[in-house]
């Protein structure tokens, strides 16, 4: 099946960037920071679940990194990097590191991973994600979304939003269904994804790791993977969101722009 996208022309001998957004948001929200690559061919993808996808249903990472696969083949991208944030983070790592795996053709340039989790790492920490997702989920489906949404963003990984922030979070991601999120939520939770940690540190992929200066969590999820990592001035969690421009800095760092 064939993910949602918006494509963006750039010139053909360099490789597209293929965006991934985090859970509950769409393709849209990278665009602010992949404008300032206009000389770059962009892909904005929607992923199972969400936005012009949210019919599109995923059973696990290897479901969503097929959809993945299969809507690159539909635009004939085979010269890419793909950049994610969170969600789409953790996506483009599962991808990167089953390409390496030959699973998928080569083409692949890299990822670039903004406030990824590269994985747990022992059976307590997987079983009590697990429960805390399926209680997530349960309440995804059942319960209205902007009550759910208050109390998602008001867990310490976002601590740093401002009352303002945070309610208008939550009014955009009221446009969601429930029931497409909790899906999406239990198919590619934290507790069934594999540990990275030894892929990524083996270097065998460029691979870059961003996160918020103010993101602590993540600064030291970052330092534990020994891989270069860009810290974005004056954000949180969501850096890309809070600064674009900081974020895009980063990304013309990378690439060279």
């Amino acid at each position: 099946m064939i993910l949602h996208a918006v494509a963006k022309a750039g010139e053909s001998e360099l490789p597209w960037l293929v965006f991934l957004h985090g859970f509950s948001g769409c393709g849209q929200e990278w665009m602010a920071v992949g404008e300032h690559f206009s000389r770059y061919p962009r892909l904005y993808l929607d992923l199972p679940g969400h936005g012009g996808s949210s019919a599109l249903y995923a059973r696990d990472f290897n479901e969503v990194c097929s959809q993945l696969y299969a809507t690159l083949i539909s635009y004939n991208i085979l010269n890419y990097w793909l950049v994610g944030y969170s969600l789409g983070g953790r996506i483009a790592m599962y991808y990167a590191c089953m390409d390496n795996a030959c699973q998928y053709p080569a083409g692949l340039q890299g990822a670039i991973v903004e406030g990824g989790h590269p994985g747990l790492t022992t059976a307590a920490a997987r079983e009590a994600r697990w429960l805390s997702d399926a209680r997530w989920a349960r309440r995804f489906r059942h319960e209205p979304l902007a009550e759910v949404f208050n109390d998602w963003y008001r867990q310490p990984v976002f601590a740093g939003l401002s009352a303002e922030q945070r309610c208008e979070l939550v009014a955009i991601r009221c446009e969601n269904s429930g029931a497409a999120l909790a899906a999406m939520l239990e198919a590619t939770s934290l507790a069934v994804q594999p540990d990275f940690r030894p892929a990524l540190r083996r270097g065998d992929f460029p691979f870059y790791y961003l996160c918020g200066e103010h993101d602590h969590k993540f600064r030291a999820l970052g330092a534990e993977l020994a891989v270069p990592c860009l810290l974005i001035n004056d954000a949180g969690h969501n850096a890309h969101r809070e600064n674009p421009g900081g974020t895009a800095a980063s990304l013309a760092h990378i690439l060279r722009y």
